[in-house]
């Protein structure tokens, strides 16, 4: 398959602002009560990488990425995305989102409106698209994620691997600077799985930013320029792909890759 994307768009940034890393993670934390689910996060990533984020169950791994989108809210430290601070404020938080694409575990497609409707919403809505070029983008992102064919049908009449390409097309047609995977295969069948990695490793070729939370630590190796391990709300280790596994310094990611691989 060919890249999904040719080029990246500037989705409204400063040249400027282009030196920054895509996203500077600096001493998050996040609690829920007296749950310290992220602790002392520190980490960068580099414009055009491919980030891939392991690591156990309850390790704080969909925390981190959905606190990059403020889908929850961290409680110390700073996040920045393109250069632009991720605050409280509801217009830093619009700019921030603006840069970004989400695609969820369990799809959140919109069950009520067909395929085709799932993927013009945004555009016409936050961006004010008119409906015709609307449709357009969205028939074609479709059809590089190979459910063009399905456009007028609703969710529930399509399987988890067509709902989960459909629900990436979705968040290409805002054209994000950044992509945002949340264990994106970890609700499908093994023959869906393939098919969604495929349409990730089209799109990790475009040049797009992308952090990926998943347990497919074959599509990790494959594709990932750097890979992280958390645990316990923690950064416990991260280095280039090759040598996260190759050469893993740590007595807990040794044991974890040692289950996993």
């Amino acid at each position: 398959m060919s890249a999904i994307l040719s080029t990246i768009p500037s989705a409204g940034i400063d040249s400027h602002v282009g030196v920054a890393p895509a996203i500077s993670i600096s001493g998050v934390n996040k609690f829920y009560g007296g749950f310290h689910a992220l602790r002392d996060i520190n980490l960068e990533i580099e414009s055009k990488k491919i980030v891939v984020i392991c690591g156990p169950s309850g390790s704080g791994k969909s925390t981190l990425i959905r606190c990059i989108n403020h889908l929850e809210q961290h409680d110390s430290g700073q996040i920045h995305v393109n250069g632009l601070e991720l605050t409280r404020r509801a217009a830093d938080v619009e700019k921030v989102r603006r840069q970004l694409g989400m695609v969820f575990q369990s799809f959140n497609l919109f069950p009520h409106m067909t395929v085709l409707d799932n993927c013009t919403f945004a555009l016409k809505l936050a961006l004010g698209t008119p409906a015709k070029a609307a449709e357009g983008i969205a028939r074609a992102y479709l059809e590089k994620v190979n459910v063009l064919e399905q456009a007028g049908k609703y969710p529930m009449q399509l399987s988890g691997g067509q709902q989960q390409r459909v629900a990436i097309a979705r968040a290409l047609c805002l054209e994000p600077r950044i992509m945002l995977f949340d264990e994106p295969t970890s609700a499908l069948d093994p023959e869906s799985v393939g098919a969604v990695l495929r349409i990730m490793e089209s799109l990790a070729a475009s040049g797009i930013t992308m952090v990926c939370v998943t347990h497919e630590m074959g599509f990790a190796r494959r594709v990932a320029d750097r890979c992280v391990f958390m645990e316990k709300g923690e950064i416990v280790e991260h280095a280039p792909a090759e040598r996260f596994f190759t050469s893993p310094k740590s007595e807990r990611l040794k044991a974890f890759l040692d289950q996993v691989l």
